[in-house]
């Protein structure tokens, strides 16, 4: 046989796996006619309004309208800090919004946000109402509201300020990268998970090293940055994000464990978890917050009809 015919019949080594082959961007993108992944329904490529609904209005001056992701959570736990310390005008009613549903697209959430994105909070308590979106920037006005988990020392607040948006910054790479494309996107691509998991794990180092030094994030005081880094690093730390513990080898991270479970143990992180939570066990689920009482009156294992 000659070296021809071997070649021709000899099969050309296999690529990596599971990785799409020869895309070429083209010189001006269209949305695709497919578009695949657990939020595809609701991905697209302008803002605005897609329906007319206004949002409900309850009786307390802060009106939260949300759902329990870690920036959903963010928020809960900084209002429920802030009852926990004795701020009665810290009441809130929180709302839950379906993102899956696109309710964030209906005219009254995009008058809040117009990024449509959860959270946004309104404020009721003045003249006018104030809107606040984007997590940090509710924490930091919840923070100065009530003057409370934000230092007043201009290098304590710095380095407070600075590690909430470390979060901010960071945050994107965790949860639209690796999160995307390791639990969400509709195949697997080795480079993107690759590209991702080495960028979250060097977050996860940073941290761990602060935290080696520090009791809480900012220093010896718990803070909006504590909150708001949590919900994400926390809950990755201790495998309960995206279920990838084992993938990044979450234990390594000592310190960041230690933190994570210290605030863990908060009665009012524990509450904030709950609120707009709409997965998981029923009891951890409290779709809607409108009063203190609702955590043992109306969480989802009380309202269910019985089997």
């Amino acid at each position: 046989m000659s070296t021809t015919d071997t070649a021709s019949t000899t099969p050309a080594p296999a690529g990596p796996p599971a990785q799409p082959a020869g895309y070429q961007p083209p010189k001006v993108w269209a949305p695709p006619a497919a578009n695949g992944g657990r939020f595809a329904s609701i991905n697209r490529p302008v803002a605005g309004a897609t329906h007319e609904q206004e949002l409900p209005v309850g009786r307390h001056p802060l009106q939260l309208y949300s759902l329990a992701t870690p920036n959903g959570v963010k928020v809960t736990v900084m209002l429920e800090e802030l009852l926990a310390l004795g701020h009665s005008g810290a009441e809130y009613d929180a709302w839950l919004i379906r993102i899956q549903e696109g309710q964030q697209f209906g005219s009254g959430f995009v008058g809040a946000n117009p990024n449509s994105k959860i959270p946004a909070l309104v404020d009721h308590s003045g003249p006018v109402p104030v809107r606040v979106f984007e997590s940090g920037a509710i924490l930091m006005y919840l923070a100065e509201k009530f003057g409370a988990f934000l230092p007043t020392e201009p290098a304590a607040r710095a380095e407070c300020l600075s590690w909430l948006f470390w979060q901010m910054g960071s945050a994107p790479f965790l949860g639209g990268g690796f999160g995307h494309f390791y639990a969400y996107a509709p195949f697997k691509i080795e480079y993107a998970i690759d590209r991702y998991a080495m960028e979250t794990k060097r977050q996860m180092d940073v941290l761990d090293r602060r935290l080696a030094e520090t009791e809480y994030v900012a220093g010896n005081a718990y803070t909006i940055a504590d909150m708001a880094i949590w919900p994400w690093y926390g809950a990755l730390s201790q495998g309960l994000l995206y279920e990838a513990g084992e993938f990044l080898q979450v234990q390594q991270y000592t310190h960041v464990r230690r933190w994570a479970e210290q605030l863990a143990q908060r009665p009012a992180v524990q509450r904030g978890r709950m609120v707009n939570r709409a997965w998981g066990e029923l009891a951890s689920q409290l779709h809607e917050r409108h009063d203190a009482s609702d955590f043992e009156l109306r969480t989802q294992d009380k309202l269910a009809p019985a089997a």
